[in-house]
């Protein structure tokens, strides 16, 4: 706690318990032409149980994969295949997997719904909503203000590179957050907004 890690190396940002939904998975978020059981532990390969000195021990990485691919219900015919021939919302499902089963304290995760269909939608939910109950903090950074308004307890509305306001999730709608985007002022947005957001501005604490 209290340590800066600004210019750490992404592997000690890992180790400090940070983990990452990126909002290209393809790009920043799986390798590829690497198998699912070794984009399952892209963070941890290196560690025990999966190495020993510069030794991977498959047998331990496949057993592991295997585990992950049930609790997180990834449709694969096996661990062994290209993590490309897995769907969208599979592939997702991978990078849930290996960031969530390891010990973190934060979770970023940008559009982590990008692209997905509405039963791929609810399970990445799902599991946000599990690691924030469990007392992990988590940065959600997306455009659709469902997603937004559903799983945050708070809501930053940021326009051009600026925190303009931040309010409660249970109090406010999508006509108020539409306006903040625009670079409509708070006080300004509030008038504008539908009743059911003034309604509520008496109760807001900042």
């Amino acid at each position: 706690m209290g340590e800066l890690v600004r210019h750490s190396s992404p592997r000690n940002i890992l180790e400090r318990g940070v983990a990452h939904i990126p909002e290209d998975r393809q790009r920043h978020g799986l390798i590829l032409s690497f198998p699912v059981q070794d984009n399952m532990v892209l963070c941890t390969y290196y560690q025990p149980p999966f190495a020993k000195g510069l030794a991977l021990q498959q047998k331990v990485i496949t057993e592991r994969a295997g585990k992950l691919v049930e609790q997180f219900d990834v449709r694969t015919p096996n661990v062994f295949v290209p993590v490309s021939t897995l769907s969208g919302g599979n592939q997702q499902k991978v990078i849930v997997a290996r960031e969530f089963s390891r010990p973190i304290k934060l979770l970023i995760a940008s559009q982590p719904t990008r692209g997905l269909d509405v039963g791929s939608i609810e399970y990445i939910h799902s599991r946000i909503i599990e690691k924030r109950d469990e007392g992990t903090a988590v940065l959600l950074v997306s455009p659709e203000l469902d997603e937004i308004i559903a799983l945050s307890d708070r809501i930053a509305v940021m326009y051009k590179g600026q925190i303009v306001d931040i309010v409660p999730a249970a109090q406010v709608n999508k006509a108020y957050l539409g306006l903040l985007m625009a670079g409509v002022k708070p006080s300004e947005a509030l008038e504008a907004a539908p009743a059911s957001t003034k309604e509520t501005e008496v109760e807001r604490v900042f």
